[in-house]
């Protein structure tokens, strides 16, 4: 779609995301996140999309929320910010939910600078690659405000209490080379390399079972927040979906036919020797 602020490109079983506002280094604006929305809706619905990769145009990952949004927010009449603000977040968790619990492998190609919402739209993905140039930073604290796209939950999960606090109070740009050292990212890579070298994992991450992906990353998702005793649970329900998929049914049989066929060569070797 022409002037599109979120354009998408499906190749091989891989939708490939792009952020598309690049003058303003692609920060959300309201319409942005509802196109978002939209496509994100939809490669979740499609069983030919194996895998997304999430990226943005231009120098910049996401720059964060739009500047416009918030001058909207301070020029509302004083009765209205609370219920605006209060619907707005309702936007941007049903955004960064819908990525965050994609039943397919979702990876974020971070070309540039990811700051406040762009961090934290990253940090939904279930893995991170850096471009060399990639910077992070949750910089709300200059702005007065908290992490509200996810930081909060998803950072302490990668980095660790301590340092989540650290950089979520600071507000410092943490690069690349650090990103991957404290877990923020999962790979590094030259700038030139970054689309195709995620693409490529994206790839050999969903090349399995869609039916044992989906399921194993809905359980995955909240592990930290179960029981055992209710992940076991989970994991039987879901198990005894994987037992009837069309998947798990054709590798079974692929499997038995193959051994079939060890056994029989196996025999037959054995009486020529005989």
């Amino acid at each position: 779609m022409k002037n599109a602020l979120i354009n998408v490109e499906v190749h091989a079983g891989i939708a490939t995301v792009f952020l598309n506002r690049p003058e303003k280094r692609n920060a959300m604006s309201d319409d942005m996140r509802t196109e978002f929305i939209r496509v994100l809706e939809d490669i979740a619905a499609d069983n030919t999309i194996r895998a997304l990769v999430l990226t943005g145009n231009g120098k910049g990952f996401c720059a964060g929320g739009d500047v416009a949004g918030m001058q909207r927010r301070m020029d509302a009449p004083a009765g209205e910010v609370a219920m605006n603000g209060w619907s707005r977040q309702q936007r941007v968790h049903h955004a960064v939910a819908l990525l965050h619990t994609m039943p397919k492998p979702t990876i974020a190609a971070v070309n540039g600078a990811a700051s406040g919402l762009g961090a934290d739209t990253a940090m939904s993905c279930d893995f991170i690659v850096a471009s060399d140039a990639a910077t992070f930073t949750w910089s709300y604290i200059n702005r007065g405000l908290i992490p509200d796209g996810g930081g909060m939950y998803f950072l302490p999960r990668r980095i660790g209490l301590p340092k989540a606090k650290e950089l979520i109070f600071s507000g410092r740009t943490v690069k690349a080379e650090e990103a991957l050292a404290l877990g923020i990212a999962d790979r590094t890579t030259s700038p030139d390399a970054l689309l195709s070298d995620a693409q490529q994992w994206a790839r050999e991450l969903s090349a399995g079972s869609g039916t044992a992906l989906a399921l194993g990353k809905t359980i995955l998702n909240q592990t930290f927040e179960l029981t055992a005793t209710e992940a076991f649970a989970q994991g039987s329900q879901a198990q005894g979906i994987c037992y009837t998929s069309t998947e798990h049914r054709e590798s079974v049989k692929a499997f038995l036919a193959k051994m079939a066929d060890k056994k029989t060569a196996s025999s037959t070797e054995h009486k020529q020797q005989s």
